[in-house]
This record gives C-alpha cells, structure tokens and sequence, in this order.
C-alpha cells in the first residue's frame, strides 16, 4: 500500500486520548489512527461486490444454501 504524508488539524484532548488508546494496543498513532479510518472507509466494496450485491437482492444466480459444498465445486 502506497502511503502519503498528511498534515491534519486535531483537537488536543482527542489526540491524546488517541495515542493512550494507541498505546494500550501497542501501536504507533499513526497506526491506530490508519485503522481507525479503514474501519469507517477503507470497506468500500468494488464494482464486481456491488454487482453481485444488487443482482442477490434481485433474486439474480445460484442460491448458496452450503458455502462449503459450493467452494469445493468451483
């Protein structure tokens, strides 16, 4: 993954309560604030997800009663 250098603006209190949190799981900030935001939007699903989403709402394909079975025939 590609990273890029940000400079943001962050309430005092917040930060700090950031990086105790960061802290207590053994993280750097920069860490904990990463997965933070992929948590809230780094789940976006692609194109094909969102296909297959809609045309599973659409009653659209195979029903999948046995993930197992299905995986084994593929």
């Amino acid at each position: 993954m590609k990273s890029k250098q940000l400079t943001l603006r962050i309430d005092e209190n917040l930060i700090e309560m950031a990086r105790e949190m960061a802290k207590a799981q053994n993280r750097s900030i920069n860490n904990y604030i990463e997965t933070l935001l992929m948590r809230e939007v780094g789940n976006v699903p692609n194109e094909t997800t969102v296909r297959a989403i809609e045309d599973a709402r659409k009653g659209i394909g195979e029903e999948i009663t046995n993930l197992d079975q299905w995986a084994e025939n593929q």
